[in-house]
């Protein structure tokens, strides 16, 4: 493992790292994700100095909390006991990118996580950064890979159908785990109001793949304005043959900040993450989401409703 901190003695943070967060363990051996590489990653930035390059999932398939802490370092991503501000999604989809291209290259992190303030700063300069940006929630990045033309990760990441990719005809890409679609430098939508009003509003979960009785937590995306009301009545739909959902429960999760009422509101992206709840375990494999509501509309372009990606409980 090639580890760089900066100011951090890296016996004790190899030493307090587990004490300061785990990550919750797999299922199974392997990945908890669709797209996933052999759980090993070079990463560097040119920001920074941080540096990251060796082993961060387990064979187990459990995710090494200082591995995963020294890669929040290099994304300039936050960290704090027990919190996530870099997604697990994105890490594995750019090490599976990596191993498909050119296995052990450095990848370098032109621009990670941003918060939502550098983000809104970085639109008050004129600089092109998307209102709705996943850079806020840790689920996107721009970057290079080594000796790799970034225009075929860019045609290779559309042919996938998975994420989103824009291209600008520079030597970097972006690269993210929301919704599937790409651009370029003419198509990006930056500055047309296409997120206003929370239009682009989302829900993800954390893994793809859980057995039942997990834990699952899930976090909104791409919010633009704020206060939203949120239904506290969430429901698990079971995905069947032929496109039809099936509802399988109604729930109450357990949000990250106190709630009262049937319908809390929720006051930036922060409240609106870390929210939980497990998942029964009597429940049968297959594909499932988890659809939520709104109520008490006041943003005209918002959804009535949103939900998660599709997710696998139980073998593939």
């Amino acid at each position: 493992m090639r580890v760089k901190l900066w100011g951090t003695s890296l016996s004790i943070f190899l030493l307090l790292a587990p004490l300061l967060f785990s990550v919750r363990p797999a299922c199974a051996a392997g990945a908890r994700f669709f797209f996933a590489g052999d759980g090993k990653i070079n990463l560097d930035t040119d920001k920074s100095g941080y540096a990251f390059g060796g082993r961060y999932r387990r064979g187990d398939g459990s995710y090494d909390p200082a591995a995963i802490m020294a890669v929040h370092h290099v994304f300039g991503a936050p960290w704090d006991a027990g919190r996530m501000h870099l997604s697990l999604r994105l890490i594995e989809f750019l090490d599976y990118l990596q191993d498909h291209f050119r296995p052990d290259a450095r990848i370098t992190i032109v621009s990670g996580y941003r918060s939502p303030a550098y983000n809104k700063a970085i639109r008050r300069r004129g600089a092109l950064a998307a209102k709705a940006s996943l850079h806020q929630y840790g689920m996107a990045a721009d970057f290079k890979l080594e000796g790799v033309d970034p225009k075929r990760i860019w045609q290779y990441v559309k042919a996938l159908g998975y994420g989103g990719t824009g291209y600008y005809q520079g030597d970097s890409l972006h690269v993210d785990v929301g919704p599937a679609r790409s651009w370029d430098e003419k198509t990006s939508g930056v500055g047309t109001g296409i997120s206003d009003d929370n239009k682009l509003i989302g829900l993800v979960t954390d893994y793809d793949i859980y057995s039942p009785g997990d834990d699952l937590r899930m976090r909104f995306i791409r919010m633009t304005a704020f206060p939203i009301a949120v239904s506290r009545r969430f429901v698990l739909l079971r995905c069947m043959d032929g496109g039809t959902e099936q509802p399988v429960v109604s729930f109450v999760p357990a949000f990250s900040i106190p709630c009262k009422g049937p319908c809390p509101r929720f006051g930036d992206i922060d409240q609106m993450a870390d929210i939980g709840w497990t998942l029964p375990q009597d429940l049968p494999a297959g594909r499932y989401r988890v659809q939520a509501a709104f109520c008490g509309n006041s943003w005209e372009k918002m959804p009535p409703g949103v939900e998660t990606p599709e997710f696998q409980v139980g073998a593939p």
